[in-house]
C-alpha cells in the first residue's frame, strides 16, 4: 500500500506543467517538447511632432489617444538549442482611422553556444511577414487643380506590404539570478506592388488614371538592435528592463504598376512618380521599457510592462513624435 501511495505520488509530480525557465527572461528559450506564449495587451498615448507630413495634414502636436496594442510571441522547443518561433502584433488608432497588423515574423532560433558559466549565443532566422495584408491608404494632393503641386499619404493600415528576411544574433550571461543580454538584426524587405492606393484626383481621373492603383515599391535595409537586463529577486518575482534602437528606412516608389492607355495619363503617372523616388519618411526609435513579473503557477505569469520610446522623423515621416508611452499586461503560459 505504502508502495503504490509513493509511486502515484511520484507520477503525479512528473505529470505536472513545469515552468522550464522565465519566459520575461530575454536569454530565454524553450526545452525540447516546450510550447509556450506570451500574450499583451497595452494602450499608448502618443503626440505627434511637427514634421512636414503632420503639418500638411494638419496634426502637428495632436494627441492619438487611446492607441489600443495586441501582441502574441509563440514558439514550441524543436529540441533544446532550436526552437521555431513567431510573433505577431496588431495596432488600432481610432483618432486617425488606422488599425491593422503592424508587425509579424515567423522562424527559428538556434542556441550556438552555451558555455558553463552561464554565458550563450544564439543565432535566428525570420520571415518578415508583411506582405500577408496589403498596404492600403490614400494619396491626398494639395492642389485638386495642379497634382504635381505634392500631396501626402493617409494611411489605413500599419502594413507595408512586403515580404521580407530577419537576420540576427543574441548574447549574453546569467550570473545566479542576474542577466544581461544584447542583440542585433538585419530587416531585409523585399519590393512589391502588393498595395492600393485611393487617387481622387479630378484632372488624373479624367485623363484615365483610375481612382485606385499599385505601385511597385523599393526594397529597404533596416537595422534593430538592443540590450536587455533582468533580475529573479525571488521564485516569484522578477524584474526587467532594456533599450531598442530601431532603424525604419525611407520608403520609395519605382514605378507604376498599374497599366494605363492614355499616353497623358502615364505622362502624369511618371512625373508623380518621380518625386515619390525618395519619400524621404523614414524614422529612428530609442524605446526604454521596464517590466515586473509575478509567478502565479508552474505554468503561468503575469507581467507589467511600461514603454517610453524617443524618436527621429524625417520630413516626410508621418511617425514622428513628441510624446509616445504604452502601459500593459503580458500572459506568459508554457507547458
Amino acid at each position: 500500500m505504502k508502495k503504490s501511495l509513493k509511486m502515484a505520488v511520484a507520477a503525479s509530480v512528473f505529470t505536472v506543467p513545469a515552468m522550464a525557465a522565465n519566459l520575461e527572461n530575454p536569454l530565454y528559450l524553450p526545452s525540447s517538447g516546450e510550447f509556450y506564449s506570451k500574450t499583451g495587451a497595452g494602450v499608448m498615448y502618443k503626440v505627434t511632432d511637427d514634421t512636414t507630413a503632420n503639418k500638411l495634414k494638419n496634426h502637428a502636436g495632436a494627441t492619438e489617444f487611446p492607441i489600443w496594442r495586441v501582441q502574441e510571441d509563440l514558439g514550441y522547443g524543436i529540441t533544446d538549442r532550436l526552437a521555431i518561433r513567431g510573433a505577431f502584433a496588431y495596432t488600432q488608432a481610432d483618432d486617425i482611422d488606422r488599425k491593422g497588423l503592424n508587425h509579424g515574423r515567423a522562424g527559428l532560433i538556434y542556441r550556438a553556444l552555451k558555455f558553463n558559466d552561464g554565458t550563450v549565443f544564439d543565432v535566428y532566422a525570420d520571415a518578415h511577414l508583411g506582405g500577408i495584408n496589403k498596404m492600403r491608404g490614400e494619396y491626398v494632393f494639395l492642389n485638386q487643380m495642379n497634382p504635381l503641386a505634392g500631396g501626402y499619404f493617409n494611411y489605413d493600415n500599419y502594413s507595408n506590404g512586403r515580404w521580407g528576411a530577419d537576420v540576427g544574433v543574441r548574447f549574453g550571461k546569467t550570473w545566479s539570478k542576474l542577466t544581461t543580454s544584447a542583440f542585433v538584426e538585419l530587416l531585409k524587405t523585399f519590393g512589391s506592388d502588393n498595395n492600393v492606393i485611393e487617387i481622387n484626383n479630378i484632372v488624373l481621373n479624367s485623363i484615365g488614371i483610375p481612382s485606385e492603383i499599385s505601385v511597385d515599391l523599393k526594397s529597404t535595409t533596416e537595422i534593430n538592435a538592443g540590450v536587455n537586463a533582468f533580475y529573479q529577486l525571488t521564485d516569484r518575482w522578477s524584474f526587467g528592463g532594456g533599450f531598442k534602437y530601431n532603424h525604419h528606412a525611407d520608403n520609395g516608389v519605382k514605378s507604376l504598376s498599374t497599366e494605363l492607355d492614355d499616353i497623358r495619363a502615364e505622362m502624369a503617372a511618371d512625373s508623380l512618380i518621380s518625386k515619390l523616388s525618395d519619400m524621404q519618411d523614414g524614422f529612428d526609435e530609442f524605446i526604454v521599457s521596464l517590466s515586473v513579473a509575478n509567478q502565479l503557477t508552474d505554468a503561468m505569469q503575469v507581467a507589467l510592462y511600461g514603454e517610453y520610446t524617443f524618436d527621429t522623423a524625417h520630413d516626410n515621416s508621418q511617425n514622428g513624435s513628441d510624446v509616445k508611452a504604452e502601459v500593459g499586461v503580458r500572459l506568459n503560459l508554457a507547458f
